[in-house]
């Protein structure tokens, strides 16, 4: 049972996607990755769903590959191309981050940076999908990541998201409708500002969609993060919290070079 991101993709796309929310996404991206070098990198998305960041980065000079499971998103990317004004194809690899065939289909390669926002939180085994994208990135590369934050309330929104999964499609339709204004509502007393402005070139409507259904659904602490990462040999060099209590976490880490003789512990 797993929520249809790529469906969700395809619909924001078709209907809502812009240059103003490519200007959004492109702002925010370029004040995650300022201090990133992508000029001549290879850079891998993970989940890359509408495809943005990895247009993005396309545009930023990188060498970009995409990895999504829904085969949906590789269309969706292909259409997207013209809206962020990219012509060259772009490399969509349909694939699990967590099936050895999905991995297979990136030919054993490393990556300069390694990008999935909010994305392995969604896969069912977040830890184990962490540790295969920490393995594709090179020594000295940089890995970016935006987790569910842990929260109190983070239970009961795996319920709900749950719930929403194994409704039929009208009794889905109904959950959005009754959730809509509490998370408007919710959103404008947590931040006191305009619940529908976006960052990343999102939509209300279908970030609405996606908080309610979007199942498989884990989270974990800053606190959780930097340290299961540090013990995989990465350095947090960024870290921007959530803007609201369940929101992404964004992180920022560099992959420490194991000098001959040491020896990591994880």
């Amino acid at each position: 049972m797993q929520f249809d991101f790529g469906q969700n993709w395809q619909e924001f796309s078709e209907k809502r996607l812009s240059s103003e929310k490519v200007a959004q996404a492109r702002a925010h991206f370029d004040e995650l990755m300022a201090e990133v070098p992508l000029a001549d990198k290879t850079f891998l998305d993970i989940g890359f769903g509408q495809g943005l960041s990895l247009l993005l980065a396309h545009q930023a000079g990188a060498r970009v590959t995409g990895i999504d499971i829904n085969p949906k998103c590789a269309e969706v990317v292909a259409r997207n191309r013209a809206v962020v004004g990219v012509r060259e194809p772009i490399e969509a690899v349909v694939g699990s981050i967590l099936d050895p065939e999905g991995l297979a289909r990136l030919a054993g390669r490393t990556f300069d940076v390694v990008h999935s926002w909010g994305v392995l939180h969604h896969t069912g085994r977040m830890y184990q999908a962490i540790d295969n994208a920490c393995d594709l990135v090179v020594a000295d590369g940089t890995l970016v990541l935006a987790i569910y934050n842990r929260h109190w309330s983070s239970r009961p929104w795996l319920a709900i998201k749950w719930t929403y999964c194994v409704l039929p499609a009208f009794l889905q339709k109904l959950m959005i409708a009754a959730f809509y204004p509490v998370i408007m509502v919710a959103k404008f007393l947590v931040t006191g500002k305009n619940p529908f402005g976006m960052t990343r070139g999102m939509d209300f409507y279908y970030n609405v969609v996606d908080w309610v259904g979007g199942y498989p659904y884990e989270y974990a602490s800053m606190h959780e993060m930097e340290t299961y990462l540090s013990g995989k040999g990465f350095q947090l060099h960024k870290a921007i919290p959530a803007r609201v209590p369940t929101g992404c976490n964004e992180f920022v880490f560099v992959r420490q070079r194991v000098l001959a003789g040491e020896e990591l512990h994880v």
